[in-house]
């Protein structure tokens, strides 16, 4: 659970409570945007505590609303009877032009709407939606490469520092 600076009322700064790295290592990540998630007072609570899993998730767009689907979102443990089905659609409060942007996206063939992580702005639940395209195999061996590469310079350059 990554998290930055804790949030202020009035502070622009985010609480990120989940991240969904898995989307980067399968997704290709054309584009970003910020959604309103609507959820439930015991959702709220369970979300700000990181019982929050977004692997395996995905956005739909369906009879002009947008849509989360399948993300798991713990029954609050205080939550009692005001705690809802963990797996249910959640609402994306986003601006009709934005969704039906998402909508002309997610027509063409291979996008597909996922989300990235969910966070705390100004108190209010927010998560970050990628516009991806699926990686192939290839692709994700290309991406381990270079990661590695990456590494391997990362470690030399800090070994030659220490004999300096």
């Amino acid at each position: 659970m990554a998290k930055t600076a804790p949030a202020r009322a009035g502070d622009d700064s985010r609480l990120v409570v989940q991240r969904n790295r898995k989307a980067y290592h399968d997704y290709l990540i054309e584009d970003t945007l910020e959604a309103g998630l609507a959820l439930t007072g015991t959702e709220v609570k369970s979300v700000r505590a990181g019982q929050v899993t977004l692997t395996g998730g995905f956005v739909v767009i369906e009879e002009g609303q947008a849509w989360l689907r399948d993300v798991y979102i713990a029954p609050y443990e205080q939550g009692n009877l005001m705690n809802v089905e963990p797996l249910r659609r959640r609402k994306l409060l986003l601006h009709r032009s934005e969704i039906n942007r998402l909508a002309r996206r997610t027509h063409e063939a291979g996008w597909t709407l996922v989300p990235l992580q969910v966070h705390f702005r100004r108190g209010r639940a927010k998560l970050e939606i990628g516009i991806a395209r699926g990686k192939r195999s290839y692709d994700k061996r290309e991406s381990l490469r270079n990661r590695e590469a990456e590494r391997d310079k990362a470690r030399a350059l800090a070994a030659r520092r220490r004999e300096d």
